[in-house]
C-alpha cells in the first residue's frame, strides 16, 4: 500500500518582527489619541455637573411652590422631589444655600475636581450663579 504523502508545509503564524510592529504601532496611536480621550472627560464632568445643577433648580422650584419656602439642605428635597442628592462627578458633595449671595433664588455650585472654591480649569467652580445665562 502506498501512502500519499503530502508536502511538508510551515507552520503558519506571526513572527516575532511583525508582533512587534504591530505593538509598536498600537503604542503609537495609544500615545496620539489618549490625551486627547482624557481632555473630553474633563469636559463632560464640567457638563455633568452643569446638567445636575439645572435639576436641582427645577426640583428646588417644584418645593418651593409646594412649600412657599426652599429648604435648609439639598437632601430636604428626598424622596418627593428627587431620589437621593447625588455628589459631583468628582465625587464631592454640591455647595447649596437657600439664601443666595448672588443674586439668585438659592446658591447652588460644584467646586470642580479640587472641591475647593476657586481654580481654574478643571479645578474651576460650576455655579447658579456664574453660568452666562441670565433668568
Amino acid at each position: 500500500m502506498r501512502k500519499n504523502r503530502k508536502s511538508i508545509t510551515r507552520s503558519t503564524g506571526f513572527t516575532l518582527v511583525e508582533l512587534m510592529v504591530v505593538i509598536a504601532i498600537i503604542g503609537i496611536l495609544a500615545t496620539v489619541i489618549l490625551p486627547k480621550l482624557l481632555k473630553n472627560i474633563g469636559k463632560g464632568q464640567h457638563a455633568a455637573a452643569q446638567l445636575q445643577i439645572r435639576s436641582f433648580e427645577g426640583a428646588l422650584d417644584m418645593y418651593y411652590a409646594d412649600n412657599y419656602k426652599y429648604p435648609d439642605a439639598l437632601s430636604g428635597l428626598v424622596p418627593d422631589y428627587i431620589k437621593k442628592v447625588p455628589n459631583d462627578p468628582w465625587k464631592n458633595p454640591y455647595f447649596y444655600s437657600s439664601t443666595s449671595q448672588h443674586g439668585q433664588d438659592v446658591d447652588l455650585a460644584s467646586y470642580g475636581k479640587d472641591g475647593a472654591p476657586g481654580g481654574t480649569g478643571e479645578n474651576a467652580d460650576i455655579t447658579n450663579w456664574e453660568s452666562g445665562e441670565e433668568e
